[in-house]
């Protein structure tokens, strides 16, 4: 797991800082259903869908699966946002699931 970074949101919404970090996993669900284990969590602790980039209590998204591209209409990984958020490029850089 890398370090936990705090940073401000990205949105028109006004909220507190965020606290990220990014984690390496192994698992033997193929990517939807990872997400949909993700979803789960996310539900199970309390996580409200009600607005784009508002309030959360967790956000956990799939940034890669392996050098997998998925382009399904749930999920795309590449994630993305990868490319507009430091954050997850560092904390790739230290999981070592992106070197570069």
């Amino acid at each position: 797991m890398s370090r936990v970074q705090e940073t401000k949101p990205v949105g028109p919404v006004k909220q507190p800082d965020f606290l990220n970090a990014v984690a390496r996993v192994e698992t033997l669900l193929g990517p939807v259903e990872l997400l949909d284990a993700l979803l789960d969590i996310e539900r199970r602790l309390g996580r409200a869908r009600k607005e784009r980039w508002g309030p959360r209590t967790i956000d956990l998204d799939v940034l890669l699966y392996g050098n997998r591209v998925i382009d399904h209409p749930r999920l795309r990984v590449p994630h993305p946002e990868i490319p507009y958020r430091p954050f997850v490029l560092e904390g790739l850089r230290e999981t070592g699931a992106w070197i570069k």
